[in-house]
C-alpha cells in the first residue's frame, strides 16, 4: 500500500485543513509554499504577466487561469495572493471583526462535494422534497389532479356546426333552424316567430387574415355571443390568440355587449382572468382578441368523467369541487372591487390549466350601476331576482353556489324543477353527509339576495373552513393542525366539563368605529366596566357586544337582551348579537333557545367550528344527543384547538349511555402533546373504573394514569378507588364483565390481581393519602382505613 503524503497546514486564510497528496483536505485548495515576503511596490501599468494556464492563486477562488485571466474571479494571472490583515483585538478601536457566519468553515455539500472543489458544471442528483411546493389548487389541504395543457392546433373543431337543439333566435329566444319532416334544419335563415335573421355558420375560415394581423386557424366553439376562433398573432411572435365574434351582426345587444367587454377589460389585469388584447373589426363584424387558455373547462372535465363512467354521471369529489371554487373567488373579489359583476358564471367558464384556473368568457360582464345594457345569464345558474333587480354582487354569489352544487352532485332538474332551489337533502347524499357544506349552499343560494354572503371574500373564508371539515372527515385520526379563525378565539382547555364561559369568544373587530376608544377600557370588575361602557361616544356593534359580555358576567340576562335588541334593530343580519343571546340562554338553562340561537349563527358562518361546539353543548344539555355527537365529532376531527373540547363532549355523551369503549376511544383522541392530555387520561381511568368494571378494565384504568402529571392527592384518590373495586372483584367468586386472563396473570398497577396483593396496594395508597392531607382529622381517617385493610387485621 502506498503511503499517503501528509504535508503542512493549509496556508489559505481561515482554513484549518492539512495538505494531503498536494491538496487541502478541507477547502480543496492546492498546497503552496508559505508566502514569500511582499516585494517592493511596482507600477501596475502595463499588461499582466503572460501565463498560459494554471489554478488561480487568489484565496478562496476555485477558478482556472484561461488566456491570462481567472475564469471565475477575473484576476490577472500572476497577481500575488491577497494578504489577510491581522485581526484587531476585539473591542479595540477600528475593529472590523464580523459576527457574520460567512467567515466560518462549512461542510461541503452539492457541487463542492461532488467536484472536490473543481470548477465545473454539475447535474443535480435527485429532485428533492416536494413539501415546500404547495399546490395552488386545494389550498394545501387537498390535491386536485393537474389538467394537461391542450395544444392549440388540436383544439380546432373539425366540424364547426351548432347542434339543432342549441339553435335559438337571438331576438325572441324561440327555436330556429330545427329539423322538420325528416329534413335537416337550416343553419341560416329567418325566425318564424319574429322574422329576425339568424346564422349559425362560422363567418371566418382557416386562412382568413383579420385586421391584417390575426391569421385564423379555425373555430374553437360556439358561445352565447357567437363563434369563437383560434388565430395566430402575426405581429407578436405568432402567439396563439382567440377571436370572439358576435352571434350575428344584426343583434344590437350582442354588439353592445362585445364593445362593452372590450372597454371594461381594458382595466382588468388579474392572473385568474383571461387577458384581453385587442378589439378589431373584419368585414363589418366585430371581434374581441383575447389570450388563448390551453386547458379544459370544468364542464369538459365533468363530461370526461361521465364518459369514463360508461355514461353515468360522475360528479367531482367534494374536496376537488370546493378547491376549484376556492381558487377562483379572488377573481370575483377583484371584479367586484372594480365595480363590475360577472353575471354568467358556470362550469363552462372556468378553465383548468395545469395546477391553476382561469375565468374566461367575460361577455356578460357589466358595471354594477348599469341599468340599461342587456343582461346575459344561463338558466339554472342565474339568480331569480336578476330579471327585476338586475345583476349584483349577490347574484354573482348565487351563480357560484349553483355552480358548486352542479360540480359535486347529480343535480337533476336544476334548470327546471329546482331552477330556484337546492335539491332535497334526502335525495342528495353529499349534502346529507356534509352538513356544513349544505348550510354554506343554503346561504350562497338564499332566495333573498340580502341573505347571501355579502362578498366573495366572506364566502371564501367560510368555504375554506368547510373544505377543512370535508378533508378531515375523510382523514382518519385526530386533527393535528389548527387554523386561526378571523371571527373566533380558540376554545378554553377544560377539565372534561364544558360551560358557556369555556366556549370560544368573539374576536374584536378592529374596523369598528369605537375600537380605539374600547382599547382604553381597563376595568376588570364587570359592574364598573358596564358603567364605563355606557359613556361610549357611540353605540357601535363592538360597544354593544362589550356591554353584553359585561352583563353576562354579572348574570344580568335582561341587560344582555337589551344590547342584543339594539344590535339587531340596527342590523338584522348581525349574527354576533344572536351569539350573545345564545350564551345568555345557555347560562340561564334555556337550552331550546340556546339551540335556536347557535343554529342560526351556524347558518351564517358555516365554515366556523365555534358555533358547532356551542350548538353541540346546547344539544347535549337539551336532549339532542345525536346532533351533539355529530357536531363534537366534527370539532375533534377538524382542528387541533378543538380536539379536547370535542373529545370530552363525545366521552360525556357515550358514558351517559353506558358506552364505555366509545368513551375511551373518544378520550384517546387527545394527543400526548395537548395540555388536556392529563385530564383525558384521568377521565379515561374514571370511565374504565365504572361500577360494572371487571379486573381487566380496572387494570387498564390504573394503567391510564401511568406517566401522567397529576396532583399527588388526586392521583391517590383515583388509585384508591380503582384498587377498592379491584379488591372487591378479586374477592368475588364470579367477577363481573367479560372473562379476562387468569387472575394470577393480571396486575392492577404494580399489584397482582389477588386479594392479598391488592390489600397491600390499597394500604400503601391510603397511607400516602394520609401524608398528603393538611387536615389532621382527615389524615387520621385515612390511617384508620389503611389499618382496616391490612392483611394481619383481617386474620
Amino acid at each position: 500500500m502506498t503511503a499517503t503524503a501528509v504535508g503542512p497546514a493549509c496556508t489559505q486564510p481561515g482554513c484549518t485543513g492539512t495538505i494531503v497528496d498536494g491538496w487541502c483536505d478541507v477547502c480543496g485548495s492546492p498546497g503552496t509554499a508559505a508566502a514569500a515576503p511582499a516585494p517592493a511596490p511596482r507600477s501596475t501599468v502595463g499588461p499582466p504577466p503572460a501565463v498560459a494556464s494554471g489554478r488561480c492563486t487568489q484565496p478562496g477562488c476555485t477558478g482556472t487561469v484561461v488566456d491570462g485571466y481567472c475564469d471565475v474571479c477575473g484576476t490577472p494571472a500572476g497577481t500575488p495572493a491577497a494578504e489577510t490583515p491581522l485581526a484587531p483585538q476585539p473591542g479595540g478601536a477600528g475593529s472590523t471583526v464580523t459576527r457574520g457566519s460567512s467567515r466560518l468553515g462549512s461542510t461541503a455539500l452539492g457541487s463542492s462535494r461532488l467536484n472536490g472543489g473543481a470548477s465545473r458544471a454539475t447535474r443535480r442528483v435527485g429532485s428533492g422534497s416536494q413539501r415546500l411546493r404547495a399546490a395552488r389548487l386545494g389550498a394545501g389541504l387537498t390535491r386536485v389532479p393537474p389538467a394537461p395543457v391542450v395544444d392549440a392546433a388540436n383544439a380546432v373543431l373539425v366540424d364547426a356546426s351548432v347542434p339543432e337543439n342549441k339553435r335559438s333566435c337571438a331576438r325572441c329566444g324561440k327555436p330556429v333552424g330545427r329539423s322538420r319532416d325528416g329534413r335537416p334544419g337550416r343553419p341560416e335563415g329567418f325566425c318564424a316567430s319574429c322574422g329576425a335573421p339568424y346564422s349559425f355558420t362560422p363567418k371566418l375560415k382557416a386562412g382568413d387574415l383579420v385586421a391584417g394581423q390575426y391569421a385564423v386557424a379555425g373555430a374553437l366553439a360556439h358561445g352565447g355571443l357567437g363563434w369563437i376562433y383560434l388565430a395566430r398573432d402575426k405581429n407578436v411572435s405568432d402567439r396563439w390568440v382567440v377571436l370572439k365574434g358576435l352571434l350575428n351582426s344584426g343583434d344590437p345587444d350582442a354588439l353592445a355587449a362585445a364593445i362593452a367587454e372590450q372597454q371594461f377589460l381594458a382595466a382588468v389585469e388579474h392572473p385568474l382572468i383571461v387577458e384581453i388584447y385587442n378589439f378589431v373589426t373584419h368585414e363589418g363584424a366585430g371581434y374581441i382578441v383575447m389570450e388563448y387558455v390551453g386547458g379544459v373547462s370544468l364542464k369538459q372535465i365533468l363530461k370526461e368523467r361521465m364518459r369514463a363512467n360508461h355514461g353515468v354521471f360522475d360528479p367531482l369529489p367534494v374536496d376537488q369541487a370546493l378547491a376549484y371554487i376556492l381558487e377562483v373567488l379572488p377573481a370575483f373579489t377583484y371584479l367586484h372591487d372594480l365595480g363590475l359583476v360577472y353575471c354568467d358564471f358556470k362550469p363552462d367558464n372556468l378553465i383548468q390549466v395545469g395546477d391553476a384556473v382561469k375565468l374566461i368568457d367575460l361577455g356578460g360582464v357589466r358595471r354594477i350601476d348599469d341599468d340599461d345594457s342587456a343582461i346575459y345569464g344561463t338558466v339554472g345558474y342565474q339568480a331569480p331576482e336578476v330579471a327585476q333587480l338586475g345583476p349584483s354582487v349577490a347574484s354573482d354569489i348565487y351563480t357560484i353556489g349553483r355552480t358548486l352544487t352542479v360540480l359535486m352532485t347529480e343535480f337533476r332538474g336544476y334548470q327546471t324543477t329546482y331552477v330556484a332551489s337546492l335539491p332535497p337533502v334526502a335525495d342528495t347524499p353529499v349534502l346529507a353527509s356534509h352538513d356544513s357544506l349544505h348550510r354554506l349552499l343554503l346561504k350562497a343560494c338564499a332566495p333573498d339576495p340580502a341573505d347571501r354572503f355579502s362578498s366573495a371574500d366572506e364566502l371564501r373564508v367560510q368555504l375554506l373552513g368547510v373544505l377543512r371539515e370535508v378533508v378531515a372527515a375523510h382523514t382518519p385520526g385526530t386533527a393535528l393542525t389548527s387554523a386561526a379563525s378571523v371571527l373566533f378565539e380558540a376554545p378554553a382547555i377544560t377539565g372534561g366539563l364544558l360551560e358557556a364561559r369555556d366556549l370560544p369568544s368573539l374576536r374584536v373587530d378592529t374596523t369598528d368605529p369605537q375600537h380605539a376608544w374600547l382599547s382604553n377600557v381597563s376595568a376588570e370588575d364587570p359592574a364598573d366596566r358596564l358603567t364605563f361602557l355606557q359613556t361610549a361616544p357611540a353605540l357601535s356593534p363592538e360597544v354593544l357586544l362589550a356591554q353584553a359580555r359585561a352583563a353576562l358576567e354579572l348574570q344580568r340576562p335582561d341587560l344582555v337582551a337589551q344590547a342584543v335588541d339594539q344590535m339587531l334593530r340596527a342590523d338584522p343580519w348581525e349574527w354576533r348579537a344572536v351569539w350573545m343571546s345564545g350564551l345568555a340562554a345557555l347560562e340561564a338553562g334555556d337550552f331550546g333557545a340556546a339551540q335556536s340561537a347557535f343554529n342560526a349563527v351556524y347558518g351564517q358562518v358555516p365554515g366556523e367550528l365555534a358555533p358547532k361546539l356551542a350548538l353541540a353543548l346546547a344539544c347535549e344539555r337539551g336532549g339532542e344527543p345525536d346532533v351533539a355527537e355529530g357536531l363534537y365529532t366534527t370539532c375533534a376531527g377538524t382542528d387541533a384547538n378543538y380536539v379536547a373540547a370535542g373529545a370530552f363532549g363525545l366521552a360525556r355523551l357515550r358514558s351517559a349511555r353506558g358506552d364505555v369503549p366509545g368513551a375511551v376511544a373518544a378520550l384517546d383522541l387527545v394527543p400526548s402533546t395537548s395540555r388536556a392530555f392529563s385530564d383525558s387520561r384521568r377521565l379515561r381511568a374514571v370511565a374504565l373504573a365504572g361500577p360494572a368494571a371487571d379486573l381487566p378494565q380496572l387494570a387498564q384504568a390504573l394503567g391510564s394514569l401511568e406517566g401522567v402529571r397529576l396532583d399527588p392527592h388526586e392521583r391517590g384518590l383515583l388509585t384508591a378507588g380503582i384498587l377498592e373495586r379491584a379488591l372487591a372483584r378479586a374477592q368475588s367468586a364470579a367477577p363481573l364483565g367479560t372473562p379476562g386472563p387468569p387472575a394470577q396473570a393480571l396486575t392492577v398497577g404494580r399489584y397482582a390481581a389477588q386479594p392479598d396483593a391488592l390489600r397491600d396496594g390499597l394500604e400503601a395508597t391510603y397511607r400516602e393519602l394520609a401524608r398528603s392531607e393538611d387536615d389532621e382529622a382527615r389524615s387520621h381517617a385515612w390511617v384508620d382505613r389503611a389499618n382496616a385493610v391490612r392483611r394481619w387485621t383481617l386474620r
